[in-house]
């Protein structure tokens, strides 16, 4: 595959109360095997997204038997053993990426001719949403299919277009974003690292971090401000393309509290980038970038992160919950099924944008609000689910347990500070829903 490397991924081993009426029958279907036990299951893993009804009455008859499939082949996967469903984050799987790939549901809605399949953003949204149920090691893909690819499609030249996409669409190729720094979070317009004119490109110089498995990764998108502040912080900056084996690039880990790895900081020291790695124009970054940012919160992943907790936590209560606990069910149920109303609504309106015949396009849609509307409730949604968890039932969390429900409850404690931050901190993104919906205040 000529311009990028094969990068083997290195792997990573992490270190009943109350009587009442009960869930009601049908609220999680029963699973094989006997009450309790495991079935034909691998130990210690459960298959609770098998267990899971969703109401596809509104979807094509395409994507309703493309679910199966999905399911079907994430189930497979599942007993084979070949994953530890894991809550508040994907584990990474070149093997398992490559698998997906395989079928074809990587770069779904891309064009053909850079390895996509025309498919619709609803079925994209069926395989989103049975990988999050399923808590599937999608890490080595994800941002690559959900906005990456999404750019290149949109702001890229042919050439960027034809040496990422096709590899990506085929399992092989990997991307990390480069947004955050030290002192740029949220408010990404205050980013530091520079490029810097050269002959046949750019210098760039600084620091991102947070960077989600940049030390497996082969290229991430890097926001810089490529001239001087002009006092518009929102000019002046441009999207480039760096492949993290580049001469002046390091990448240092950054540990979490429970031991797992997957974020990053990243310097980049006199890295040389020429001038085909710029992703569209130069000073047009911030406009490309709040684009790409609605495709990463407008999906099923922002309120779906803590769901297999949420499905293993009825489960545990079954016939024995009590009111308090029926009423809990009961209110995230509802509230998951506005949210996912509401990203499918999304999902429809990017439909509607795909071109036609002869190449004609839509005017692609501005989506940063309904996208900042669904990540703002829908990572609030998700700390609930811990919450209720935690209130429920008086378990000691343990991330080595063999039992589902005791582990995906110390990893969803774990990653609950981080929902509602990355991505777009809540100031940040309600600050951006008043202005678009209410306007500047005057």
């Amino acid at each position: 595959m000529e311009g990028i490397r094969e990068k083997e991924p290195l792997g990573y081993t992490r270190p009943e109360r109350g009587q009442g009426r009960g869930i009601p029958q049908g609220a999680v279907r029963r699973l094989p095997g006997k009450p309790g036990g495991a079935g034909t299951r691998p130990q210690g893993v459960s298959l609770f997204f098998d267990t899971v009804d969703f109401s596809d009455l509104e979807l094509p008859a395409a994507a309703r038997a493309l679910r199966k499939e999905v399911r079907a082949f994430l189930q497979e996967e599942a007993r084979a053993g070949t994953y530890t469903p894991q809550v508040g984050h994907a584990e990474f799987s070149a093997d398992f990426t490559r698998k997906v790939a395989v079928r074809g549901w990587i770069g779904m809605t891309w064009p053909k001719r850079y390895g996509g399949q025309e498919r619709s953003y609803l079925e994209r949204f069926v395989v989103t949403e049975e990988m999050l149920a399923a808590a599937a090691p999608c890490a080595a893909h994800w941002f690559a299919d959900r906005q990456i690819g999404p750019g290149l499609l949109r702001y890229g030249s042919e050439k960027l277009k034809q040496k990422y996409l096709p590899a990506i669409a085929r399992g092989k190729c990997y991307f990390a974003l480069g947004m955050s720094e030290p002192n740029s979070g949220s408010d990404l317009a205050s980013v530091k690292t520079r490029a810097e004119r050269v002959p046949g490109g750019w210098r760039v110089n600084g620091q991102k971090v947070w960077t989600s498995w940049a030390h497996k990764a082969h290229a991430f998108f890097v926001l810089c401000r490529t001239s001087p502040d002009t006092g518009n912080r929102h000019e002046g900056l441009s999207q480039l393309v760096v492949e993290l084996n580049a001469p002046g690039v390091t990448v240092r880990p950054i540990l979490l509290m429970n031991g797992f790895h997957h974020f990053n900081e990243v310097f980049l020291d006199n890295v040389f980038v020429p001038d085909d790695m710029v992703v569209g124009e130069v000073g047009q970054g911030w406009k490309q970038i709040t684009s790409e940012l609605a495709l990463e919160r407008s999906g099923p992943e922002r309120y779906m992160i803590t769901f297999p907790l949420l499905v293993e936590l009825i489960r545990r209560l079954g016939k024995t919950a009590d009111a308090r606990a029926l009423e809990h069910i009961g209110k995230l149920t509802a509230r998951f099924w506005a949210l996912r109303r509401m990203s499918l609504g999304i999902a429809l309106t990017l439909e509607r944008s795909i071109p036609g015949e002869g190449g004609a396009k839509h005017a692609t849609p501005d989506l940063a609000t309904e996208a900042a509307l669904l990540k703002d409730v829908g990572t609030f949604y998700e700390r609930e689910i811990t919450d209720a968890a935690r209130l429920l039932v008086g378990v000691e969390p343990d991330p080595d347990a063999p039992d589902a429900f005791v582990r995906h409850l110390a990893d969803a404690i774990v990653f609950s500070p981080i929902s509602t931050i990355r991505g777009g901190t809540t100031q940040v993104l309600r600050t951006l829903i008043a202005r678009r919906l209410l306007g500047p205040r005057t």
